[in-house]
């Protein structure tokens, strides 16, 4: 577990770990200047450092920047809240509930006008064998390569009292929303730009308990497919959005994830102010990217896994919609897009 490793070693294997981190507040202690403020001070503009991982390919750290002729564009956090509230609406969603099939009806619905490609697979799990499907929507491009998106729309096996509101409801709403705002991108058919994939993946959560087999089979699947058809060789980046829709946002910075790619992240973050939400700590992440940065993709997991006072929210019957902003989903989408248009200049 890295830093924390010492701290936390002997501890059980969890799906994320639940790390707080102390080294802003002993850095504060240390100056003698503690502050009441739920947020921590904004960072400067150059990322706060992160280790590499090894098996990442390599991203630009840095684009020269390119002064903006009017103001940047803002993501509608107000519509994206409203997918959420509908995704929400099914009901607790684990795999094969027949939540998650209308669920699954009402994705095929809402991508229905563009290039939709469902990846439909059986998972062998503890529970036996599991009917699954990502859902793919693929916004062409004029350049070569390809930019994913992604998120969970799956809720936590056969749990009734848990809706996930924030984890696995605000992913799938702000997808929604992105792909309404890059069919107005199409001209001929295309963006102008590297294509952007958007990915809702199924089965990220655990069936019994978090292991390397028994989770994230979506992900699973589709990285070892598009290992197998040539897709992961085009990926320049791939984009993990999970657990954004918390009102207290705090995008944490993952250790798992690719280094340069995060940093082009804050950089997208600095251009509208909102590197105060990321970054302020650093801690190892096992989500959905980790199967695709095994195989040598640049990935960055933007998660906020501090939701509630010391995680309380998560996995709880608390993942409420009352937890959650349209401001964050505005942040995390701005990010989002703007990253995709700093990679789209590289």
């Amino acid at each position: 577990m890295a830093s924390y490793k010492f701290e936390f070693e002997n501890l059980p294997v969890e799906r994320r770990v639940r790390v707080r981190t102390v080294k802003f507040v002993l850095c504060l202690l240390a100056c003698g200047c503690f502050s009441s403020c739920s947020r921590p001070p904004a960072p400067s503009a150059a990322a706060p450092e992160a280790s590499e991982p090894a098996a990442a390919a390599s991203v630009s750290p840095m684009v020269p920047a390119v002064p903006e002729t009017g103001p940047l564009p803002t993501f509608d956090g107000q519509a994206a809240m409203q997918y959420v509230k509908q995704v929400v609406a099914f009901g607790p969603r684990w795999v094969d509930s027949p939540a998650h099939i209308r669920l699954e009806q009402f994705l095929r619905k809402q991508l229905a006008a563009d290039r939709l490609v469902e990846d439909v697979f059986t998972a062998s799990t503890p529970a036996g064998a599991k009917p699954m499907r990502n859902f793919i929507a693929e916004f062409p491009g004029n350049r070569e390569g390809i930019i994913v998106v992604a998120g969970h729309y799956d809720t936590l096996y056969n749990r009734p009292d848990f809706v996930g509101a924030n984890d696995g409801g605000s992913s799938a709403g702000l997808l929604l929303e992105l792909a309404r705002e890059l069919r107005g991108q199409l001209k001929n058919g295309k963006r102008d730009g590297y294509a952007v994939w958007l990915v809702w993946l199924d089965g990220e959560e655990a069936i019994q308990q978090w292991t390397d087999t028994d989770s994230v089979y979506g992900a699973r699947q589709l990285a070892a497919r598009w290992q197998s058809d040539g897709t992961l060789k085009q990926i320049k980046a791939f984009l993990l959005v999970d657990m954004i829709g918390d009102k207290d946002l705090n995008v944490d910075r993952d250790e798992n994830s690719t280094a340069a790619l995060e940093n082009l992240i804050f950089q997208a973050a600095t251009r509208y102010g909102y590197q105060s939400y990321f970054f302020a700590r650093s801690l190892p992440v096992g989500d959905d990217h980790i199967p695709f940065a095994k195989l040598g993709v640049p990935v960055a997991d933007l998660i906020d896994f501090d939701y509630g006072y010391g995680n309380a929210y998560w996995h709880t019957r608390e993942d409420t919609l009352d937890k959650l902003s349209p401001r964050s989903l505005e942040i995390t989408g701005s990010v989002v897009r703007e990253t995709i248009h700093l990679l789209d200049r590289q």
